[in-house]
This record gives C-alpha cells, structure tokens and sequence, in this order.
C-alpha cells in the first residue's frame, strides 16, 4: 500500500489503511513530511482502535521514502494525495504511473476534478480511479468511486470491492461529473447558508444549529430521500411526492444564489470565528472525532 502525499488527507489515509494490517509505504517531498505523519498516526490511532484494529495492524509497519518511484514501485494499491492544483495532480499521476507495476491501481483522492482531466499523458491511464474520500478518511465511512474515459471497467470494479471490504461505504457514480456526489451536496447547502446570513435571516452559529439541532441529526443515520420516506408518514414516499412535495419546489425557486463578496466573507469570518468562542483548530477537530466515533458505533445507523 503507497500513499502519495502525506498532508491531512494523506496522514488520514495511512492511519486507515494501517489499521487494517497493510504495510504502508508513504512519500511527500515537503520537509519534516515524514515527523507529521507519524504524529498524525500516534493521535489517530486511539479513535481507531475504539473502532476495532485488525489482527496484526501496527503503527510500525508505517514506512516513509522521498523518492516517490521508490515508494510506489512495489504496491498493489496507491491512494494519490497531492495538491488540488491540475498540474500537480497530472504530473503527479504521470509520474506514478510510469514507476508503478502494471496491475497496480492509482486511487486519486481528488476532491474536485473528474479522472478524465487528471489522467492525460498516463503512461497506463486504464488503471486510473478516484477514489474520494469524506474528511477524516480514517473514520468517515464514505469513499466515491468513479473512472475516467480512459479507465478500465473492471478497475473501478476492483477499486469499489477493495474499499467496501475494508468496511468503508463505497458508491460508484455512473458518470463524471466536478465535485462528485458529496462535495455537491455540501456545496448546494452551504450557498443556502451563505445566502441565509447575506440576507439578515439568521446568524452563522443559528444557521449552523439548524443544521446540526435540525436535519443533520437525521442524516447521520438516513440519507434525504428516505428521511422524506418518513416525512410522509405511513403513505411514505408516495404520500410525500403526492401531497407534500409541492412546498419544498416552490421553496426552490426561491433559494439564493449569494456573490461571496469581501463584505460577506468578513461577516462568515468573524460570525465562524464567534461561534469557536475561542476553541483551536485542534480542540475543534477533537470535538468533531468524538462526536463521529459516537454516531459511527450507533447500532441504529444505516450501514
């Protein structure tokens, strides 16, 4: 197992794929890459291990190499991590690709772009995949798997089966398309947010607590179609679309399509700011991880 780029993501990643009993084998070029990782992995694996370690898995099974033809050259599986910056990433994938054994599959965790833009100039772009993971890759569950035009059927097969035996939620998008499907999601809501507190019809921390106090809660353990299943009480789904799905296409037509001006991003600013009342970065991802482990082992939560 290689991971190529060894930042947030990357750290994250090795951490779960060393959980899982792989020897990882990891490159980053920045100075002091290989000290943040380790450090990364040492405060990540007690969350792990509340979630339940392979037989075998150890932090010392970690390796680090610069040179990154070194590094990918004898794994099966490679989790690209580099920049989000086109160029970067090809030249990235290009380089892997000419080092790498031919059988070997090159995830990319490309938040953004589509496979088909990052794969150009490959020397083996078949065997090229996202592989896009939800921020913390070592505890969120959710990985989206598409191909490119380039890419082989059944390596996005053996991409999906790979993650989904290692207990994450692997779903495979029929098509390309920027952002994929979560990133999406979280897009559309946050321009409703934005444009909530542009408009004076809330605060930051209120429109977060209607969030998290609100649908959130609901989301963790069921996706929106089917929470609107319920919405519709015993009639379900049909009652919903029949009775109930008028209000919601209006509201439609009225949801805000905010300019992210210097004004507005200082008043988000200062109203995120306010609502950290002071807690760091590192407190807040503490808060976060806790709150994750907790709904992760909830028995009632949708696999």
């Amino acid at each position: 197992m290689a991971i190529v780029g060894a930042g947030l993501i990357g750290s994250s990643w090795a951490a779960f794929f060393l959980a899982h009993g792989f020897e990882v084998i990891a490159t980053d070029p920045a100075p002091g890459a290989e000290e943040k990782l380790r450090a990364f992995v040492d405060r990540a694996w007690p969350a792990l291990e509340t979630l339940g370690i392979s037989a075998g898995a150890s932090r010392e099974r970690l390796r680090f190499n610069a040179d990154l033809a070194a590094a990918v050259q004898g794994a099966d599986f490679i989790q690209e991590n580099g920049p989000e910056v086109l160029a970067a990433k090809r030249a990235l994938l290009q380089a892997i690709t000419t080092a790498a054994r031919p059988e070997a599959i090159i995830a990319s965790s490309t938040s953004g772009f589509t496979m088909s833009a990052l794969q150009e100039g490959c020397t083996h772009p078949e065997r090229c995949v996202i592989g896009h993971p939800f921020n913390p890759p070592h505890l969120m569950p959710l990985v989206e798997v598409v191909g490119g035009k380039l890419t082989s059927a059944a390596v996005v097969d053996r991409a999906l089966a790979f993650y989904t035996s290692l207990g994450k939620r692997a779903i495979r998008l029929n098509r390309e398309v920027p952002g994929h499907v979560a990133n999406r999601l979280q897009a559309a809501l946050w321009r409703e947010a934005v444009h909530l507190v542009a408009e004076g019809v809330a605060s930051v921390a209120d429109v977060d607590a209607a969030v998290t106090a609100g649908p959130g809660a609901r989301w963790a353990l069921m996706g929106p179609n089917l929470i609107l299943h319920l919405g519709g009480g015993a009639g379900g789904i049909h009652h919903f679309m029949n009775h109930l799905s008028g209000p919601f296409t209006t509201w439609w037509k009225d949801l805000g399509n905010p300019e992210l001006t210097p004004e507005l991003r200082e008043r988000l600013i200062a109203g995120v700011l306010e609502e950290a009342n002071g807690r760091s970065i590192a407190e807040l991802a503490a808060q976060r991880d806790a709150g994750l482990l907790a709904v992760l082992r909830c028995p009632q939560r949708e696999a």
